[in-house]
């Protein structure tokens, strides 16, 4: 009798170890392309917030979620490299803070999200075709709300839309 309950535990064991094996894969690792005008402290407390918001959501850094950032340092042409190699990155999304940094990144991508903060007149710059339903792969929050302003039929002025 001894020798059939041992090979019942050896016969589940083996038979629930495939179950076993399938709990212990890791999750898969998601990819955010990160890119920023400036390395100052207006940016960093951004970051800091953005990575904390995502710890709170459960994503952590190596275990389920892997960050790329490039700082353009306002630079134009540094943006465009940049953004360029954020794109060769294949991130699943890329968060693009202030408007000069959004352009660069239309300008190399069509399909990878763009996700865009700080940013001045987004309809006006061409990066959304419509704020209600922006199209394209780039979506985001304004900096100023144009209808509470009296600027929701026409443009802002030059001034705001370099801002």
């Amino acid at each position: 009798m001894r020798r059939r309950d041992f090979l019942k535990v050896i016969a589940g064991g083996v038979a629930t170890r495939p179950l076993v094996a399938q709990a212990q894969q890791t999750e898969p690792i998601r990819r955010i392309g990160l890119l920023v005008p400036a390395d100052d402290s207006r940016f960093q407390t951004f970051i800091g917030a953005f990575l904390q918001e995502l710890q709170s959501l459960g994503w952590s850094i190596g275990r389920n979620i892997r960050i790329e950032m490039r700082t353009s340092a306002g630079n134009t042409g540094v943006a465009r490299k940049y953004a360029a190699e954020l794109v060769a990155f294949t991130p699943d999304v890329i968060l693009a803070a202030g408007g000069s940094t959004v352009a660069p990144l239309l300008e190399v991508t069509h399909t990878v999200p763009i996700v865009f903060t700080i940013t001045a007149d987004p309809l006006g710059n061409g990066f959304v075709d419509s704020l209600a339903r922006p199209g394209g792969n780039a979506a985001g929050f304004a900096q100023f709300e144009y209808a509470s302003t009296g600027w929701a039929t026409r443009r802002p002025p030059p001034l705001l839309a370099r801002m």
